[in-house]
């Protein structure tokens, strides 16, 4: 498996914290790739099993590498600005998909309303990813139950707030 290791500052894209990946990095990794590349990760050697990733193609050949949250935890709470060591390396394995399932109220709202069904086909993988990442992070019914009206309602064409994003009918605006 190739792997990497190197210095980097967090820097931010919009709300998105990550660690830029440069062209020739990533030529190490998988020469000529071009679409989302799949890493397992650790940042300043946690977590002891590292993350998969995939990391976001900027179209230079080099690469963001995003750290959500519970990444930027696991390493100690770094944050923007923070230099970390970066481990990774080419997931073989990966196949890619979410890793969350949907919850079931959320695909009923889906159902039930045609142009917020529309909007979530047409969201990129990644924040598709994210929701139900968030969706499954929260702790109660009833929150699970207020972040599945919000994206409904955002997704349905609302304007508002899910995610950190502005949303304007049915798009991160």
């Amino acid at each position: 498996m190739t792997s990497l290791r190197f210095q980097a500052r967090i820097d931010i894209n919009g709300v998105n914290p990550f660690v830029p990946v440069e062209p020739d990095q990533a030529a190490r990794l998988r020469e000529g790739w071009r679409k989302p590349m799949p890493v397992r990760v650790q940042i300043n050697g946690a977590p002891a099993e590292p993350w998969r990733i995939n990391m976001m193609p900027r179209g230079d050949g080099g690469f963001f590498l995003y750290l959500h949250g519970l990444v930027r935890e696991a390493a100690a709470g770094v944050g923007v600005g923070d230099t970390v060591e970066v481990s990774v390396a080419f997931d073989e394995d990966y196949r890619g998909g979410p890793a969350h399932s949907m919850p079931e109220a959320f695909a009923e709202g889906l159902a039930r309303d045609p142009a917020a069904a529309k909007a979530w086909a047409a969201l990129p993988p990644s924040l598709r990813k994210e929701a139900l990442r968030r969706f499954a992070s929260v702790k109660s019914a009833e929150a699970k139950a207020r972040n599945i009206e919000a994206a409904l309602a955002v997704l349905g064409g609302v304007e508002g707030r899910f995610m950190a994003r502005d949303w304007r009918d049915g798009a991160v605006v």
